[in-house]
């Protein structure tokens, strides 16, 4: 009789534990991934946002912008 009630409350507490791992290791990977495109993403908007103000400030030809936004783009 104990070995029977011992398989019940492992697959209890011990489900509960595996599906916990199991998300969190999901979670960990989808946090990782969105903060590696978060930062190339946030890194080529605030290049192109520069960008646009030298050329809105006349510091640079409208070639020059277009060159350099074909870069940054790319």
């Amino acid at each position: 009789m104990p070995y029977y009630f011992g398989n019940m409350m492992g697959w209890g507490l011990g489900g509960i534990m595996m599906i916990l791992f199991w998300f969190g290791l999901v979670w960990l990977i989808v946090w990782i991934v969105r903060e590696v495109s978060d930062k190339k993403t946030n890194h080529d908007s605030k290049a192109l946002e520069i960008l646009k103000e030298r050329y809105a400030k006349g510091e640079i030809s409208k070639e020059e912008f277009e060159t350099k936004k074909k870069d940054l783009i790319s």
